[in-house]
């Protein structure tokens, strides 16, 4: 990799594959289609590249806008008494899911949109990315997260404090695992997600196919909020549970924070290895 766009990208066809027997005709662009070469471990030449630091200022402005309009919705909710003159939960979950549509559709040609370290392990592993730009992913995402959260609360310190912050907590009733597991399942679906609607292979059958991929990104975010606000308020992100925790720094932001963490990290390295072993078979194809 020596810092072009296309490095960053998942699917730029390299590799050939052998179609298995008995899984229909095989297309011209099947026969077109390259896997992607691993990414190395470690990658210096990256660091001498503008398109490296580009990329990393890409992940920080996107994570930071995703914070700003996102904490800001939550506590717009949190504000009101009657939860039926505000956009409720439905609104929170679309908020969450139309930045990240977004969000995705304006830094994919960049980065790749991840905006959230789980996304960007989740590729890691699957060896889409080195470590070098992994890491210097993550802390970007965190970074930007940070100040997302930093500047409301800057704009409005007192209602912050009193609403929140926007930060994760385990809500009242459920356990420690219940958290735990929505945060595995919805990392889970949200990475399985981008691993699909990223995939080479089906990039090559249609062209259409990489402008359409933010879009089932983002509505699996949108789904997993509707179906986890109630017990998390939705982590699936661990840069955006640590800035709207650091930022608002209260004991119940900390409590359990690890859950946004291990949860989040522990579904992105499953759903790595269903779709890279399971559905693509990857280490098992003929070179």
């Amino acid at each position: 990799m020596e810092g072009r766009d296309e490095d960053v990208r998942v699917g730029a066809n390299r590799y050939g594959e052998r179609q298995p027997i008995g899984t229909g005709a095989q297309t011209q662009d099947d026969k077109d289609y390259r896997e992607d070469p691993p990414a190395p471990l470690f990658e210096p030449r990256e660091l001498t590249s503008w398109s490296f630091y580009r990329a990393g200022i890409a992940e920080f402005v996107a994570t930071f806008l995703f914070l700003y309009v996102t904490v800001l919705t939550v506590m717009g909710v949190a504000k009101s008494p009657n939860k039926c003159s505000t956009v409720g939960v439905q609104g929170i979950a679309w908020s969450f899911g139309g930045m990240i549509f977004a969000l995705v559709y304006c830094t994919a040609g960049i980065s790749g949109g991840h905006i959230n370290p789980a996304v960007t392990f989740g590729l890691f592993l699957a060896r889409k990315l080195s470590l070098t730009r992994t890491v210097f992913y993550m802390i970007m995402q965190c970074l930007g997260a940070i100040c997302g959260a930093a500047v409301v609360k800057g704009f409005q310190s007192n209602q912050y404090e009193r609403l929140g912050g926007g930060a994760n907590t385990l809500s009242k009733g459920y356990s420690k695992g219940d958290g735990l597991g929505a945060e595995i399942v919805g990392t889970f679906i949200l990475v399985y997600t981008v691993f699909s609607a990223t995939d080479a292979k089906r990039n090559a059958r249609d062209s259409h196919i990489p402008i359409l991929a933010p879009l089932p990104i983002g509505f699996a975010v949108f789904l997993v909020h509707l179906a986890t606000i109630p017990i998390t308020g939705t982590g699936i992100n661990p840069a955006r549970s640590l800035g709207a925790a650091l930022i608002y720094n209260k004991d119940q932001a900390w409590d359990n924070h690890w859950i946004f963490w291990v949860g989040p990290f522990v579904g992105a390295a499953l759903a790595a290895l269903y779709h890279q072993i399971v559905l693509r078979a990857i280490p098992f194809k003929s070179k």
